[in-house]
């Protein structure tokens, strides 16, 4: 599987989030800009209420996506601001899936998160 095959729009969603982000989340993803065999793209969240709230304050509702495909395992990282990474996603594809799906753990490593932030359980599913 190449990373060109996972272009195009994503529906993420978590299993048990951190308190002020949603269970669910739209991602875009294209070829990295730079080097052409990895990806680039955008993770959108409707943060809601909790926007501009001291818990989530590493994050916003628009973040900056760059990481590879390996192997058949999905990693990304995440930036909220531009400059530090805020997350990041380690996924696997799912069996029998086609590359439509993945599945693995996010890691909140914002400003926000406490030390031992725990590995939050996500499903990533390609949107026709």
């Amino acid at each position: 599987m190449k990373a060109e095959q996972l272009f195009g729009l994503w529906t993420a969603s978590f299993t048990n989030p951190p308190d002020g982000l949603p269970a669910t989340a739209t991602m875009l993803l294209e070829r990295h800009a730079e080097f052409s065999e990895s990806l680039a793209g955008m993770i959108s969240r409707d943060l809601g209420a909790a926007a501009g709230s001291a818990k989530i304050a590493g994050h916003a509702a628009k973040a900056a996506l760059a990481g590879d495909l390996e192997d058949g395992m999905l990693l990304l990282d995440e930036s909220s601001n531009g400059i530090s990474i805020t997350g990041t996603w380690n996924g696997e594809m799912v069996a029998g899936s086609c590359g439509k799906a993945f599945q693995g753990s996010w890691k909140d490593t914002s400003s926000s998160a406490p030390d031992n932030a725990p590995d939050v359980p996500f499903t990533l599913r390609k949107l026709p």
